[in-house]
């Protein structure tokens, strides 16, 4: 189905892993401490300096959260006393080998990658402002990490998917919900819990060709996602049947996350599509579609509503999805 980009926050210019790796390194005029750093300093002091210089950087508030988040992460478990000069590349590994297999909580791929980028970045910068003589994360290779791709629905497949789900709607007893459904998300791309918030006051669908929802949200942290997309017509012809059939107040899915998950899964029995179904599926398979319609990488991100370090990963996922063979 086509999808446009309307404009959502501002871009920001896509910082590469290699590229942070290369900035941590340029060694600054001072480290911006009240005291020099030395091998004898404290890592949480180290830290500390190395926040400033990635703000004297002008690195992206969510690139230098995330970086921030690795280090502190790695602070508590080496201990904040602990003098540089006793870090080690066995310490490193340490925590590394902590991370995927005894800190109980699952490390993706891409968060470990990350954690050793950042360590790789900040005793990089050390060595070069001459506070180190070694640096322990230099001999700790990347150990290249490909997560398997989605699943995505081919065009006779989204026909097919979209034929039953008219069916229904057109049944003595019509149902609305699964067309609704299948078309915002083949539109907008959203995740489950983004459907999930709706309200009905974020549809703007006065205009059946330029119809919009806004995806908000309440917590404060992420409201750097929020953003406006654009609806596909069949949504907005569907969208009164629905309301006259459901009859929401508020959300525009009053029922919970695990009823919408049901929907899918009765479409995916009915049209022979099995696993294929899903909101994740729906997800990729729109960015694929607008990636080869022609929208630039940098408007799917946002409309994805991606940072540009998930873009890392995920941009190269969209890329390896759209160049399959059908």
């Amino acid at each position: 189905m086509p999808s446009e980009q309307l404009p959502l926050f501002p871009s920001r210019r896509t910082t590469s892993k290699r590229r942070a790796r290369a900035q941590a390194a340029r060694a600054p005029e001072s480290t911006g401490t009240t005291a020099p750093l030395d091998a004898r300093a404290t890592l949480a002091t180290a830290i500390t300096a190395y926040h400033e210089q990635m703000r004297r950087m002008n690195w992206s508030r969510h690139t230098i959260q995330a970086f921030g988040g690795d280090l502190n992460l790695f602070r508590k478990y080496v201990g904040d006393d602990v003098p540089l000069s006793a870090i080690t590349s066995i310490t490193i590994q340490k925590f590394l080998d902590w991370l995927r297999y005894e800190r109980g909580v699952p490390c993706k791929p891409k968060s470990y990658q990350r954690r050793l980028t950042t360590l790789k970045g900040f005793f990089a910068w050390l060595k070069q402002i001459q506070v180190i003589a070694d640096d322990p994360a230099a001999p700790i290779a990347h150990i290249p990490v490909i997560p398997p791709l989605p699943d995505i629905l081919h065009d006779d497949q989204i026909a097919r998917l979209l034929e039953h789900a008219r069916t229904l709607l057109r049944a003595q007893k019509s149902d609305a919900r699964p067309l609704l459904l299948v078309t915002l998300l083949l539109s907008t791309g959203i995740k489950k819990s983004e459907a999930m918030a709706i309200r009905l006051r974020d549809l703007d669908t006065a205009d059946p060709n330029n119809a919009t929802v806004f995806i908000r949200y309440d917590d404060a942290k992420k409201r750097f996602k929020e953003r406006k997309l654009k609806l596909a017509p069949e949504f907005v012809t569907t969208l009164p049947i629905y309301l006259e059939q459901y009859q929401p107040r508020e959300h525009l899915f009053e029922c919970t996350a695990r009823n919408l998950e049901y929907v899918l899964a009765d479409l995916a029995q009915a049209t022979g599509l099995g696993k294929t179904l899903s909101f994740e599926s729906l997800r990729w398979t729109c960015a694929v579609q607008d990636y080869k319609n022609g929208m630039p990488e940098d408007h799917i991100r946002q409309k994805l509503g991606l940072t540009t370090i998930a873009w890392e990963e995920d941009g190269e996922r969209l890329r390896r999805l759209a160049s399959k063979p059908l």
